[in-house]
């Protein structure tokens, strides 16, 4: 049972991964709105590394982010732990594929495997909680301009790559929590019975050495 919980928080890992690369590699991660159009012409969407603008014809035009100091500090931050999340979730693929109970790898006891099941769980659900604060952060900024009654710009929805980032965090942490569950500690060796039978039967002849010592010589006198 604890093999199959170990397989399973693995695969749904593995998948939260590539949902975290199709999350960052998404372009839908902020899309105008069209609260108060009457005519709709172009629309923009942008995600952490470009901004394009789609014309009603369908000619999509996109800008890079070229200065990374000119961006605001939440795309920087979420830039970077979405980077991070993604390092550790190879790290910890690696470390998982190690530590798995169906993997045999040379004359590795169960306690070391075990200990790198434990690490790599511990480091994915760290990546899917870096996952989890960049989309909610970015999201979180798009909710509040969308609300603020002075803001000049134009305002954005939620767009796909968020959704697909909220699905990631959620795979790689459930299946991060069942690599760490799977983990158990090997308990010290407990003494064989025989072992003490053994003694307690020695202590009995022991003990019981002097009385017949006694009693032949009471009969000898």
């Amino acid at each position: 049972m604890s093999m199959a919980v170990e397989l399973l928080g693995f695969m749904m890992c593995v998948g939260g991964w590539l949902l975290s690369g199709m999350s960052l590699a998404n372009n839908y991660w902020r899309v105008s709105s069209f609260e108060g159009s009457v005519i709709i012409s172009t629309r923009q969407y942008e995600n952490l590394w470009q901004a394009c603008a789609e014309s009603s014809t369908g000619i999509t035009n996109c800008r890079l982010f070229e200065s990374m100091l000119a961006l605001n500090a939440h795309v920087q931050a979420c830039r970077a732990l979405m980077i991070i999340a993604l390092l550790l979730g190879i790290a910890s693929i690696f470390l998982s594929v190690l530590g798995l109970k169906c993997t045999k790898l040379g004359s590795m006891k169960d306690t070391s495997k075990g200990r790198l099941t434990l690490t790599a769980g511990l480091m994915f659900i760290l990546s899917g909680l870096c996952v989890l604060t960049a989309v909610s952060w970015y999201a979180s900024r798009i909710v509040q301009e969308f609300n603020d009654p002075f803001y000049v710009g134009t305002k954005s929805e939620l767009g796909t790559g968020l959704y697909l980032g909220w699905a990631a965090a959620v795979c790689v942490i459930m299946g991060g929590a069942m690599l760490c569950g799977s983990f158990k500690r090997a308990r010290s060796p407990k003494p064989a019975s025989g072992y003490r039978y053994k003694s307690s039967a020695n202590q009995q002849i022991y003990k019981a050495g002097p009385q017949t010592e006694s009693s032949s010589s009471r009969a000898y006198v």
